[in-house]
């Protein structure tokens, strides 16, 4: 499921369902969430864990959003629907808007790709920015709280344990309070304690799908002149095991990310990082780093073992008044930025069920509409994945063909800018992988050079 394939957000299809909903974690997945289920619940608290500023300071409990966040064009229309006047308000706290068609210079199988015919507007930002300027919408809505420093340590439960009634926290004085809750929301990311919870309660544990890909990635902030707004992607691609991205964000800075998979690994020195940028197959990264002062001395490195994913949709039994979503479900390789507007899918599948039939087998329902929202996602980057040997896990059905024909597609993307605009737009999670195989899109890839 992309954009293209959901119908888009509307208040007035949901009514009240219920009291109270409490939503685990104040990730973005758990923002967009607590704001989709602020349209059916008179109350709605967002539990975390980390202090939360009064601007875009990057929370403790988040170490990859010193590293370069991408908001495809599926998450920016969805968040936009939901907080009118987030992309504006983004801008001007310092975003960057640039055009995805040509000032993207982006590098794969060998060369960079022809700009697209069509302008493509992208916001630009970093992830704390982009949480900031949401969770400030959040707190605007009525009934909405927020509760930061406080841990949820237990759920709460009816007597068989068949629902889910609230949660037990504790606060930053270690003072240990129930939450009573009609729904509760599990947005905790990939440290998610939900598969144990529910293997002790009889419910099993969901089908669990990994795939090891080893990939680090080591960023630095450059200073960027106020009118400089180009960006830089070239993902790692066989046999080249580095890639690197190049991103414009807020306080007149680049963010540059290199990256290496399988071993790969790059440094956590800036002596080191330009070795490592020296042996990119483009010079842009190389270049960048050495006419361009740093705007901090840290090199933040995060390593990301595998892509994994929890089907839910699986399991025999689910209990009442309880979902997962966002990275708790399925976390991706980062290289390829579909985090966050998977999330922002899922929140709006979230909205169209509650639209269609309140807290009845919500669960259910919800599971077998977001598997629709990942399983592309997962195509594209576990795909992408596979194209190095040395990639471990299940291997989704047909990518192999599928990476020849996206090969031969990038190839001819280099001197044709319908086919980078073609991938591009699959890339932003706009329409589906397989409009890449549309008639007039085939006839480019295929015919005679």
């Amino acid at each position: 499921m992309t954009l293209s394939s959901v119908s888009r957000y509307e208040r007035e299809q949901v009514t009240t369902v219920g009291d109270h909903a409490v939503v685990i974690g104040a990730s973005v997945a758990g923002l967009l969430a607590a704001r989709v289920l602020s349209d059916g619940f008179e109350r709605v608290t967002v539990v975390e864990r980390d202090s939360l500023s009064d601007d875009s300071t990057p929370r403790k409990g988040v170490p990859q959003s010193k590293h370069p966040h991408a908001l495809l064009e599926a998450g920016r229309a969805t968040i936009e629907d939901l907080f009118p006047g987030y992309c504006e308000e983004l801008l001007s706290e310092g975003g960057v808007l640039i055009d995805g068609a040509s000032d993207v210079e982006f590098y794969d199988e060998g060369g960079f790709l022809a700009d697209g015919p069509e302008r493509v507007p992208q916001y630009i930002a970093t992830r704390p920015l982009i949480e900031y300027v949401a969770r400030r919408r959040l707190t605007e809505f009525d009934g909405v709280t927020l509760r930061p420093e406080c841990q949820c340590v237990e759920y709460r439960t009816d007597g068989d344990a068949t629902a889910v009634t609230g949660i037990r926290v504790r606060d930053s004085k270690d003072e240990a309070t129930t939450i009573p809750a009609d729904l509760v929301v599990d947005a905790t990311g990939r440290t998610s304690r939900t598969p144990t919870w529910l293997d002790e309660h009889g419910y099993g544990k969901p089908p669990v799908e990994e795939v090891q890909v080893d990939v680090r990635y080591s960023t630095v902030a450059l200073r960027r002149p106020p009118d400089e707004r180009r960006a830089v992607f070239a993902p790692a691609s066989p046999p080249q095991t580095r890639g690197g991205v190049a991103l414009p964000v807020e306080g007149d800075r680049w963010l540059v990310t290199l990256h290496g998979i399988h071993g790969d690994n790059p440094p956590t020195d800036m002596s080191g990082v330009r070795d490592f940028a020296a042996g990119l197959p483009t010079a842009e990264f190389r270049d960048l780093l050495e006419t361009h002062p740093t705007a901090a001395d840290e090199v933040a490195q995060y390593p990301f073992p595998s892509s994994r994913r929890h089907h839910y949709e699986e399991l025999d039994r689910f209990p009442d008044g309880f979902l997962v979503l966002g990275d708790a479900i399925a976390s991706f390789n980062p290289i390829y930025g579909q985090g966050m507007s998977v999330a922002a899918l899922e929140a709006l599948v979230l909205h169209h069920a509650l639209a269609a039939d309140g807290q009845t087998g919500l669960a259910t329902r919800f599971f077998e509409r977001a598997e629709s929202v990942i399983d592309d996602a997962w195509l594209l980057a576990v795909g992408a994945d596979f194209q190095f040997s040395a990639t471990d896990g299940q291997k989704p059905r047909g990518s192999g063909l599928f990476n020849r024909y996206l090969s031969r597609l990038t190839r001819k993307a280099h001197t044709d800018g319908v086919l980078r605009d073609a991938l591009y737009r699959v890339i932003m999670m706009e329409v589906p992988p397989t409009s890449l195989l549309r008639p007039e899109i085939a006839w480019r890839v295929l015919k005679p050079t």
